[in-house]
């Protein structure tokens, strides 16, 4: 994030209106009301008239930094206003010893592996933030032991793979049209053929060579059939990596009339798993914590909330996933930034003493 000193809007502002304008997003980051000129004289450093401070934010609507909500002749911060404050104003506050404690806990489900461990800690991170947690976990890289499918009605067939570390992942697909027991056999034995030892990646890798170099030697509809399941495990439409998000209820209990119905749209599209790539696309850009506010990013513009995200790494430094928090716009940003930039600290410390065990 910026600092004051780099931004150029702040370098236009005196001390006085750089006073009111912190104190108007502050009073509303706490509150969410419309600060007016009167509250703002009473606790104000400089003995100034509330005319005079009216004046200040009149000067500061105009630059569109604050707006006046038709309710109200008090001020609110516009997008671009918090923004300011977030880049140059943010004061952000040590992650408590309490907070701390409620995260370090989940290092107790390291033992149940990654994907308990990351569903303990996406509670934990919607609990103590009061939000909407994110956490977007890595693709499962462990060495395949054994693949099958597995025929479930007309048109449908299961995936089954079995991973040298225990985990069993379940996938549906359409298979071939006028697959035959005999077809779904051959696929399977061409595929374990390869697979043990290899990971998805290394396999698809592998499968493509085989069955280009194969082709004549491989029943047609045994090939159709290898080459959906690679789509399959490639998740074309569909990310590969996994979302959590915990405590929906949060961000919904905080929501007004108006923005309801678009919050629960936004849980949809992530529960559907749309622009999932994207947020940890967003991550890479740039190490450390990001705050995207309102309209800045398209999968939040709509319900108007705010993510704040950071990546996690593994022991080789290489970001493998996200954490973040969902709120809305009126975020406790100083409180909020640092629990979530501990928390990716510590889900890759977590993640690399799990890979050395």
């Amino acid at each position: 994030m910026s600092t004051a000193a780099h931004n150029p809007i702040m370098r236009d502002l005196n001390d006085r209106t750089r006073e009111v304008f912190r104190r108007v997003v502050e009073s509303y980051l706490q509150t969410g009301a419309p600060v007016g000129s009167r509250s703002l004289t009473r606790d104000f450093s400089e003995n100034v008239s509330a005319a005079t401070i009216r004046n200040v934010m009149q000067d500061l609507e105009f630059m569109g930094l604050l707006q006046s909500p038709h309710t109200s002749a008090g001020r609110v911060p516009t997008q671009t206003g918090l923004r300011l404050f977030v880049d140059a104003l943010l004061e952000i506050d040590p992650v408590t010893a309490n907070d701390r404690e409620k995260l370090e806990a989940t290092r107790m489900s390291n033992e149940h592996g990654v994907a308990s461990m990351l569903d303990n800690v996406g509670n934990a991170l919607s609990l103590i933030t009061k939000g909407a947690s994110l956490v977007l976990t890595p693709k499962h890289e462990a060495p395949i032991r054994h693949i099958e499918f597995v025929p479930i009605a007309p048109d449908r067939a299961l995936v089954v793979l079995v991973f040298a570390d225990g985990q069993v992942e379940n996938r549906i697909f359409r298979p071939p049209h006028g697959l035959l027991p005999s077809s779904l056999r051959e696929a399977v034995n061409f595929i374990n053929a390869f697979a043990s030892g290899l990971t998805l990646s290394e396999l698809r890798t592998r499968l493509r060579k085989e069955i280009a170099k194969r082709r004549q030697e491989i029943d047609s509809i045994a090939g159709d059939l290898v080459e959906r399941g690679m789509a399959i495990w490639e998740d074309e439409g569909e990310q590969t990596e996994r979302l959590i998000v915990r405590g929906r209820a949060n961000l919904l209990e905080q929501a007004d009339a108006d923005s309801l119905i678009k919050i629960r749209e936004l849980f949809d599209d992530l529960e559907r798993k749309r622009d999932i790539a994207e947020v940890l696309d967003l991550t890479e850009r740039g190490e450390g914590v990001r705050i995207f506010i309102g309209a800045e990013n398209k999968l939040f513009s709509l319900s108007g909330s705010t993510l704040v995200v950071s990546p996690y790494m593994n022991s080789e430094s290489k970001i493998i996933g996200a954490v973040g928090v969902i709120g809305p716009t009126r975020l406790n940003y100083g409180r909020i930034v640092p629990i979530v930039d501990y928390t990716a600290q510590l889900v890759g410390r977590m993640l690399t003493e799990l890979g050395s065990e």
